[in-house]
């Protein structure tokens, strides 16, 4: 069986106003009537395939994810509650060393909440696709091909061939500009999608090789936890420790033992208001509504209200987002620099 880890426990300030702290992108329904987080769940909901997944997740976040899971009737093997964030490299030492001490063979698949992923059948079959690499030793990263050149994405450039499915990871390449995105896509290098598929134990020991700080701090930490009902509580002071690193840079990067599946999915970090527009059925015009919304000579608009009625006249290519307390207004191109508003909104 293959145990899902599913990350929680983002922010998603590039989604401000409508995404908070109090309540990040992957508690909201951004591309359907289900929230990121149930679709997330829903799609990991394969008996065949996985074991009930682990989510990890802020202290805060508690009740909206016991709530979200309730009223999807989706259910969780375990609620790991964060007392800070410490990015994802802590979060899915804290997995891994979970998966292993309940079974030493487990093989650990590494999903963040807020992805967006249509076509869950394809998303089965591509994981299934990378097992025999995962339990012949490799930490498996599913790429996703491009579909523009994307200047907020990692890059993966494929290597040699280990079997059918599977290349050696050759590099990694970090949000390039516009003109490094195009020359990697001609190449052939695939967009990092942030799915990780490996034997528990296999993650473990190249945490001991690479971030040995990042492994002491989640072991001890779960020495720490306290039990509630279906969360578990990390050790505040312990978790806090831990050298906040994402998990690509403290093992995907250093290890030799990276590949990569070529996804058979359509996959979308919904990083930006550009991607919920993408992702959104849109009218004749370009428009993408959601709320109380009316318009008038607009073109290629992405225009939500949660409150106030919205009426947009004679403009093009903008974001406009209405909350009871907040309204954004902002041209697509652009939507990208949205975070520092919400940076400067949080310290207002």
């Amino acid at each position: 069986m293959i145990v899902p880890v599913i990350l929680s426990g983002g922010e998603g300030k590039r989604l401000w106003p409508l995404s908070s702290p109090e309540r990040p992108k992957q508690f909201l329904a951004l591309t359907g009537s289900e929230t990121l987080l149930q679709q997330t769940v829903r799609r990991l909901a394969e008996p065949a395939l996985f074991a009930r997944p682990i989510i990890i997740g802020g202290a805060a976040q508690r009740f909206l994810i016991a709530e979200q899971l309730r009223a999807a009737n989706l259910s969780a093997a375990r609620v790991v509650l964060e007392p800070v964030g410490r990015n994802t490299g802590p979060a899915l030492a804290v997995g891994a060393l979970m998966a292993h001490a309940s079974d030493p063979d487990a093989l650990l698949l590494s999903v963040h909440a807020d992805a967006a992923i249509p076509d869950a059948e394809a998303f089965r079959a591509t994981v299934a696709a990378g097992v025999p690499a995962a339990n012949a030793g490799h930490l498996v990263l599913f790429g996703v091909t491009p579909t523009f050149p994307s200047t907020g994405y990692g890059y993966i450039e494929p290597g040699d061939a280990l079997d059918a499915a599977t290349r050696r990871v050759a590099r990694f390449r970090e949000k390039p500009d516009a003109a490094g995105a195009e020359a990697l896509i001609a190449a052939g290098a695939l967009w990092n999608s942030g799915i990780f598929l490996m034997r528990a134990g296999r993650l473990i020991e190249e945490f001991e090789r690479f971030a040995p700080a990042v492994l002491a701090a989640a072991r001890a930490a779960l020495a720490r936890a306290d039990a509630d009902a279906d969360f578990l509580r990390l050790g505040a002071a312990e978790f806090a420790a831990a050298p906040a690193v994402a998990v690509d840079h403290a093992v995907f990067e250093p290890t030799a033992a990276a590949a990569v599946v070529a996804a058979d999915f359509a996959w979308s970090d919904i990083g930006s208001w550009s991607a919920v527009w993408e992702a959104q059925q849109r009218d004749p015009a370009g428009n993408a509504t959601q709320g109380p919304v009316l318009l008038e000579d607009v073109r290629d608009c992405l225009v939500f209200s949660e409150g106030p009625q919205v009426a947009v006249l004679g403009v093009s290519g903008l974001v406009v987002v209405a909350t009871e307390k907040r309204v954004l207004v902002a041209p697509r191109a652009r939507d990208q620099h949205v975070r520092v508003l919400a940076e400067r909104s949080a310290s207002s």
